[in-house]
């Protein structure tokens, strides 16, 4: 009990005041002087955020990230996940156990794009083969960031790759996920791709994220990412220099990047010259050493800043659950279920919908 409550990183009156009990009744358990009743130790369990059977354990269960962790802060790598991002991950393998399954029964040939390239390959070339296989344009037309993003998910998704984009731990709106701890991660693999999106994230920052993630599938890398401009790690700089090649073409940025006193003056124009944000020109001209890391750290923490200032209107549910699960995931569970090869209570299960709404579901997940 004691784990679990520090674990989730809860204060003996956290939990006393949820539960409800007193303070020192928490206390007690955890000496273990008294026993909780039996709907008592259920709550906590579901406040604690750890599977019932926990709690009957003789040792805590030892927490390991199940992908490779590829993130640095300050060129060292953190130490212990958050129970989010854990539950998060976990989450998501589930959904790529399931989507395997299905694309063996419907015997799916492998993606010819996932781990095609490596760190030895050329940025250039690896770049081209993204958007040959995207179908997306040397620069993209004027549209805004969010129709940008929006049309290269769009794209990822007709080329066999789930993309899943959040900023909470599945449904749950009182768990959100920390930008500071992880901003994306990929999973590569030859049937089920996945790149999953932290939208806790400033919206002009996502799209950096996004082609970062799909450069690790290029390569074959699976890992949790920061997308830090001063990682030293050799796969994260690569997919940094691709995504930065992708958004933002070197030789035409250096052309029109213009040395001033204050280089902030100069983002309007580029971001409308390469038709992205002004948040990737400056990380553009961050990771090309036009501007330096803390310049760009400070400018990035300012727009992050004002996203988490802005009130949310809370969006339309059905589009998120589409957002969160991938819309080609979403599309394969509500095939199943709605053929009855698969039980509306497990389709509900995956998708994080309740089982009646699976046909409501079903008609807004391509809208």
């Amino acid at each position: 009990m004691s784990w679990s409550r520090r674990r989730a990183g809860l204060s003996a009156d956290d939990l006393a005041k949820s539960l409800p009990v007193k303070a020192d009744k928490i206390v007690e358990w955890e000496s273990g002087e008294s026993l909780p009743t039996f709907k008592q130790a259920q709550h906590w369990a579901t406040l604690a955020h750890i599977p019932f059977g926990f709690l009957f354990l003789k040792t805590p269960p030892q927490d390991v990230l199940p992908l490779p962790d590829l993130r640095t802060v300050g060129g060292v790598a953190p130490t212990q996940p958050s129970i989010d991002l854990l539950d998060t991950l976990r989450d998501v393998l589930h959904k790529q156990a399931w989507y395997l399954d299905y694309l063996k029964e419907q015997e799916q040939a492998p993606l010819p794009f996932v781990g095609k390239f490596s760190t030895d390959s050329q940025v250039s070339e690896v770049v081209t083969d993204i958007r040959r296989t995207l179908g997306v344009d040397n620069l993209p037309v004027q549209q805004s960031n969010d129709e940008y993003i929006r049309q290269l998910v769009g794209a990822a998704d007709a080329a066999g790759i789930l993309i899943m984009r959040s900023g909470m731990v599945g449904s749950n709106t009182h768990r959100k996920l920390d930008v500071g701890e992880f901003r994306g991660f990929a999973i590569s693999d030859r049937l089920a791709p996945i790149v999953f999106i932290n939208i806790a994230d400033a919206p002009n920052a996502r799209v950096f994220t996004l082609v970062h993630e799909l450069a690790h599938l290029w390569i074959g890398s699976t890992g949790i990412s920061s997308v830090s401009p001063s990682s030293n790690r050799k796969d994260e700089a690569f997919c940094n220099a691709v995504a930065g090649e992708f958004l933002v073409p070197e030789e035409q940025f250096r052309i029109t990047w213009r040395a001033v006193d204050n280089w902030i003056d100069t983002l309007p124009e580029l971001a409308a010259r390469f038709h992205v944000s002004r948040l990737v020109i400056a990380r553009r001209a961050c990771d090309l050493a036009l501007i330096s890391t803390a310049a760009y750290n400070e400018y990035y923490r300012a727009e992050l800043d004002a996203f988490r200032q802005k009130k949310s209107s809370g969006g339309d549910f059905y589009r998120s659950a589409g957002a969160r699960n991938s819309k080609r995931f979403s599309r394969a569970v509500v095939s199943e279920a709605l053929s009855g090869r698969l039980l509306l209570r497990d389709a509900g299960k995956l998708l994080g919908v309740q089982p009646a709404k699976i046909h409501t579901y079903a008609n807004k997940v391509d809208e």
